[in-house]
């Protein structure tokens, strides 16, 4: 991995500068800051069987703690931005909450299609349409939407997994493109052009089954 990306000039930039000189304060306040996105990703990674049975702030807790203790060791050797480094540890604790729950059936998926085979818990193609139909809420809608969720599943399920991972990653874990880039190892223009086809595969679909669609977020 390259040097930590430079963060902008701002309360939240000298914080960042702080906590990697080992500023517990500083980290402490970053995770608060940060705890929204993080939490998203509990939630969206979570095996669904496990949901209702395992608190998302819990999971937060446990890794604070492992972020507090390993501040010393990020600070000699810092090869990811801070906030993706805090996002790593919260995803070991979330394994770590998979085995201990899951155990041999943590691999279990079913028919399910991991979004992409990285180094994060595995979400799968039937939490990320879930995640994209969420929004119809009345009867009817929740009727569309168990009838349409067959359709995008599969949509997902025929497309590159690493165009479902940034699709996940830009969309419902509120990364940016500088930031899904580092984490898949591709370059700026790749992570932005694969969001848009991503987003564009299931454009179609979602708006002729439900009349809604995705936004395209800026690069």
């Amino acid at each position: 991995m390259g040097p930590i990306m430079p963060e902008p000039p701002d309360e939240t930039g000298a914080l960042v500068r702080k906590a990697e000189q080992g500023d517990l304060a500083a980290l402490a306040e970053l995770f608060e800051q940060y705890r929204a996105r993080l939490k998203q990703m509990v939630l969206f990674r979570l095996d669904r069987r496990l949901q209702g049975r395992v608190d998302a702030s819990d999971v937060l807790q446990d890794a604070y703690v492992d972020v507090s203790r390993r501040l010393p060791e990020y600070v000699s050797k810092p090869e990811l931005p801070l906030f993706l480094w805090m996002r790593f540890l919260v995803a070991q604790r979330l394994i770590d909450v998979h085995r201990q729950h899951l155990g041999a059936a943590m691999r279990d998926a079913g028919q399910e299609v991991s979004l992409y085979r990285g180094a994060m818990p595995q979400a799968t193609s039937l939490s990320l349409a879930a995640q994209l139909l969420g929004r119809l809420t009345t009867a009817s809608q929740a009727a569309m939407r168990a009838e349409t969720q067959v359709q995008v599943q599969e949509a997902l399920n025929n497309m590159d997994p690493i165009d479902r991972e940034v699709l996940a990653l830009r969309h419902f874990e509120m990364l940016s493109n500088e930031e899904v880039a580092h984490e898949l190892g591709i370059k700026k223009s790749a992570a932005s052009n694969r969001y848009i086809r991503a987003l564009k595969r299931l454009k179609s679909i979602l708006t002729a089954y439900s009349g809604m669609a995705p936004d395209e977020k800026s690069s």
